[in-house]
């Protein structure tokens, strides 16, 4: 328990901290990341070469058919099958691992074999394994030394191969396995030798992205003595032949004296047509120095991990912030051609501007939260790209705002439509885009009904008409109403930038919606019935009123996680649950109530502390949220917590999957003090910061200093905070002041100012308004 005494003395420390001299920083250059933390437990990251937000991802592949190898590879696996040039990055759902290419001796071997029985086909065990931001080395069993690296568009390989013959299997027909152990389909597929010994080919797939198309074009340093193709049944084509049609193919490049040279290759690929893989191939892959293409990729990282640098903390917490630095810059994945065009989410070959491009794998139900939030403060050039893109493929989709595209196949995972909260968020912090051209669309997938429904969708009728999505009617229905008023929220303020006021008023009534499925009576999210009656058996640990695992009343999350998936209008939360002392008493319950959940909960519920599962996305937002109530101390004990206990310098230092860096992103944030509960608010809840100094690059030469003198592990309390030399009340800071520049000092110690930030005038603003 703090005394009063404890507390003078603490706000006594803040005052004269704040007047001590300020001595000159070098700040320590960026740690180098650990690309394997995320590739063990459920990461599901990959340690492969790419390049920030780079089209190729070339990287080891170990297996195909578990949960766990969603992006390809686990650290915990014994052997590798391959190196493909397609990856995603922490993603629940596993697709792509396009073109694998397989640098074997002896016996040709043109299936994998299984994972138990390494060398039972053309599956090895490794060794001496090795990754850093755009290059991948490692010694196959048998005694292949390979290396990967990148430019954007092209993957570079280089295979150093014992004395005597060798070969380079190409495998068109690998992929990621349906759960059930069944292949998933691939229609068409064509591999072909070019008259100056080009390979190229396609493939159509239908697994997650259903349909889309890979095309590419590989070249070799050194001249096969001879190509075999091969067909479906593995069924080897006539010699001399230069093409062959169907639906598993491979390819086998064999050379007779392998090992009298290192074998490299250049391999373009292209989400459009064959023209397009050459072409990005030609643009980026004009000479064989493989060490320069890895000298280039390197450069790129370092400029792209420099944004941020740090002083403090241990060897282990500097290691993880520069990993998912660098985790949270490689997705959204570059998806246009050198020359602009890029598969458009209407079916049709579209083109980017000159000065733009069009990106992949936006997972916009997760990294909306954190990950755009986060480029916004420390890559502003590529949020204009990404918000310009947004608009465009908003525009373009038959659905309306994105939810999940990849490669021009608008996925439809996850619900709501939060393809509109970045750009809300972007236009709130001042990014000029022409946000009117998205807005007709936009509009369409609010009020128009009759439009075409992806899942993600459901119920938007019953929604606007009930003013909830009904439990017995629409799936995972308490979730959807929430989250669908988020996107409200979002696109009244986009309807306000287009000057449709009307439309701005009606959705912000509908954004209030939320309160609709909070039975205030019993402080809980609760599913509830067309009839507008309540679940009556509730228990707020089950996933809904329906036995069946497909059919639950939340995503991902059960009552305790919905009760605070509300991130715009807080203050109407606190009143719902009937204000600040019910509010804080319930979050203190929140984080400590007995960990446990139902049978049949996801596995994507992980990272428990009480009921708060922080490797899922719903509630990360959560412990900042005590701030609201005037009890910020509290945030920062748990923030603090979650930063030291959930993230380590490990395979397994991810508590769940880092969806395409959302994970990572939160980390970032809360390590350097900070955290955007709401994006489109454009303010920053102030946590406890990790570091005892922090230095960001923030666009055009501006510079924001973090410093926290004298911070440790025994000191999680901010007791006073000073903005650019004067002292700072409120307990969160706007993103319009940070991103101008400046010095933000906290003051830390070992025991909470329960003073700070507990004044109605200083807690953060929320649904556009203060408490007061």
């Amino acid at each position: 328990m703090t005394t009063r005494r404890q507390l003078l003395s603490s706000a006594a420390l803040g005052a004269a901290a704040a007047a001590l001299p300020v001595r000159a920083h070098t700040p320590f250059p960026p740690a180098e990341p650990n690309l394997f933390i995320g590739t063990g437990g459920t990461g599901h990251t990959y340690p492969g070469a790419t390049l920030p937000f780079g089209m190729v991802q070339l990287s080891p592949d170990t297996g195909v058919e578990r949960w766990e190898t969603c992006s390809g590879y686990h650290r915990g696996d014994t052997s590798i099958l391959g190196f493909s040039h397609t990856h995603l990055s922490g993603t629940g759902i596993g697709d792509l691992l396009d073109v694998l290419v397989v640098p074997g001796t002896g016996a040709i071997r043109l299936q994998p074999g299984a994972a138990d029985k390494p060398g039972s086909g053309y599956r090895q065990r490794f060794a001496d394994e090795h990754a850093e931001p755009g290059y991948y080395r490692v010694k196959l069993e048998n005694h292949v030394a390979a290396e990967l690296t990148v430019t954007e568009r092209t993957g570079w390989h280089r295979y150093r191969f014992p004395k005597g013959a060798g070969h380079l299997l190409v495998d068109l027909s690998h992929l990621v396995l349906d759960r059930e152990g069944a292949r998933p389909l691939i229609d068409e597929a064509m591999l072909a030798i070019e008259a100056d010994g080009t390979l190229t080919g396609t493939r159509r797939v239908f697994r997650w992205a259903k349909g889309r198309r890979i095309f590419f074009a590989l070249q070799l340093s050194r001249k096969p003595d001879r190509i075999t193709l091969i067909g479906d049944g593995d069924i080897e084509q006539p010699a001399g032949a230069a093409q062959v049609t169907g639906k598993r193919l491979k390819a086998v490049l064999h050379y007779d004296d392998a090992g009298k040279a290192p074998v490299m290759i250049r391999c373009g690929i292209s989400a459009v047509d064959a023209a397009g893989a050459r072409a990005n191939l030609d643009a980026e892959a004009a000479h064989w120095d493989f060490d320069r293409v890895r000298s280039v990729a390197a450069d790129y990282w370092h400029n792209a991990l420099d944004v941020v640098r740090v002083e403090g903390g241990t060897t282990d917490q500097r290691t993880i912030l520069s990993s998912a630095l660098y985790h949270a810059q490689v997705a959204p994945t570059l998806v246009s051609d050198v020359d602009g065009r890029y598969p458009g989410l209407d079916g049709k070959v579209q083109n980017a501007p000159a000065d733009g491009a069009a990106y992949s794998s936006y997972s916009l139900w997760d990294t909306y939260r954190a990950l755009h939030p986060l480029l916004t403060l420390v890559q502003p050039e590529r949020t204009k790209q990404l918000i310009d893109d947004l608009i465009r493929q908003t525009a373009q989709s038959p659905f309306g705002p994105l939810v999940w595209p990849l490669q021009g196949k608008e996925t439809g995972t996850m619900i709501g439509w939060h393809g509109v909260v970045p750009l809300a968020e972007a236009q709130a912090k001042g990014v000029e885009a022409d946000y009117g051209a998205a807005w007709p669309a936009i509009r369409k997938r609010s009020f128009d009904f009759a439009a075409p429904d992806k899942e993600n969708s459901r119920g938007r009728d019953l929604y606007d008409r009930l003013g909830f999505v009904p439990a017995d009617k629409v799936n995972e229905s308490v979730s959807r109403t929430q989250e669908y008023a988020y996107d409200d929220w979002a696109s009244a303020r986009l309807a306000r930038a287009a000057g449709a006021g009307g439309d701005a008023d009606r959705l912000l009534r509908r954004s209030r919606n939320w309160r609709n499925v909070i039975d205030g009576r019993i402080g809980f999210a609760r599913p509830r019935f067309a009839d507008g009656n309540w679940w009556k058996d509730y228990d707020p640990i089950q996933l809904g009123h329906m036995p069946e695992p497909d059919w639950r009343d939340y995503t991902e999350a059960n009552g305790w996680q919905a009760t605070f998936l509300n991130q715009h209008d807080i203050y109407g939360l606190i009143a719902h649950l009937g204000g600040d002392a019910k509010f804080e008493a319930k979050l203190d319950a929140l984080f400590s109530a007995p960990s446990t959940l139902p049978d049949n909960a996801p596995p994507d519920i992980s990272g428990l502390v009480g009921q708060y599962a922080h490797g899922n996305e719903p509630d990360q937002h959560a412990p900042y949220l005590y701030a609201f109530a005037g009890a910020p101390w509290k945030t920062q004990a748990i923030v603090r917590r979650l930063c030291t206990e959930m993230y380590k310098n490990d395979p397994d230092g991810i508590i769940g999957n880092d969806d395409c860096g959302q994970m990572s992103a939160w980390f970032v944030f809360s390590a350097l003090g900070f955290y955007p509960v709401d994006p489109v608010e454009a303010a920053y809840v102030f946590g406890s910061p990790l570091f005892e100094r922090a230095e960001l690059r923030v666009g055009a030469g501006r510079k924001l200093v973090i410093e926290a003198p004298g911070n440790g592990p025994d000191t999680p309390y901010v007791v006073a905070v000073h903005w650019n030399g004067g002292p700072w009340t409120r307990s969160w800071i706007s993103h319009a002041e940070l991103a101008k520049g400046g010095t933000l000092r906290f003051t830390m110690a070992r025991a909470p100012n329960r003073a700070f930030g507990r004044a109605a005038a200083d807690r953060p603003p929320s649904f556009g308004r203060t408490p007061v």
